[in-house]
C-alpha cells in the first residue's frame, strides 16, 4: 500500500491534487472509448447523435487527453501558477463548449451524458478558483 501512496500527487495538505488526478484518470478510459465504440459520446451528444461520426469520436479522444495531460500535470505539480492556470483554462474550455452545444448548437440534451461533463467542469472551476492562493501562494490570474 505505501508503494501506491509514494506514486499520488502532494496534496500540499488539500485534497484538489487527487480530484484532478481522478478525473484525468477517468479521461484516459475515456479516450480509449473514444477510439473503440461512439456510444458514449453519442449519449454525450444525445441531441444530435447521428452528428457523432467515427472522425468527431477520435478528435474528442484526442481533446480528452490533452485535457486529463494538462490535469495530471497540475495535479502533480500543484503548486507551479502557470500549470494551476492552464488547468483552469482546461476547465473553462470544457464548461464552454459542453454549455454552448445544450444551449446554443442543440447537439446535448440534459441527462447522464451531458451532467457528468458539467458537473466535473463547474465543480473544478470554482473549486480551482477558490483555492488558487492556497496551492499557488498568489491569485488564479
Amino acid at each position: 500500500m505505501s508503494s501506491l501512496l509514494a506514486h499520488l500527487p502532494n496534496g500540499q495538505g488539500g485534497v484538489l491534487p487527487y480530484w484532478m488526478l481522478f478525473v484525468s484518470t477517468l479521461a484516459c478510459f475515456n479516450t480509449v472509448q473514444n477510439y473503440i465504440s461512439p456510444t458514449l459520446t453519442r449519449k454525450v451528444y444525445a441531441g444530435k447523435p447521428d452528428q457523432v461520426t467515427p472522425l468527431s469520436n477520435r478528435t474528442f479522444g484526442i481533446w480528452t487527453l490533452v485535457s486529463a495531460l494538462i490535469r495530471l500535470y497540475a495535479a502533480y505539480n500543484i503548486t507551479n501558477k502557470e500549470l494551476y492556470q492552464l488547468a483552469f483554462c482546461s476547465y473553462i474550455i470544457a464548461f464552454v463548449h459542453f454549455n454552448s452545444e445544450l444551449l446554443i448548437y442543440r447537439t446535448c440534451t440534459i441527462g447522464k451524458g451531458w451532467l457528468g461533463p458539467a458537473i466535473v467542469s463547474t465543480t473544478s472551476l470554482i473549486w480551482m478558483s477558490k483555492q488558487s492562493a492556497f496551492y499557488t501562494g498568489a491569485s488564479l490570474f
